[in-house]
């Protein structure tokens, strides 16, 4: 819900899942949320990051390293090449 200025007053925003697009629920203890930092080629931290959020569900199969990789090389952020 937004008030008459625009800013979103609801008191809960749900998350989703980042690799399968599930909604996170709000009492679901095992699911994370990353924050990967933008760094310029001296390696300072730019103040920009990309947020990541993995389900429990996803954790608990062990596919959780798989799929941060998956988004990470999506975004630019990972090369597979040697």
């Amino acid at each position: 819900m937004q008030n008459d200025e625009g800013r979103i007053v609801d008191l809960y925003l749900p998350r989703k899942c980042s690799a399968t697009n599930r909604l996170i629920p709000a009492k679901e203890h095992s699911a994370v949320q990353l924050n990967v930092g933008q760094v310029d080629e001296n390696g300072i931290y730019s103040g920009e990051f990309y947020t990541f959020a993995l389900a429990g569900f996803i954790r608990s199969r062990g596919e959780s390293d798989a799929c941060l990789n998956r988004l990470l090389h999506e975004k630019g952020l990972l090369t597979f090449s040697k």
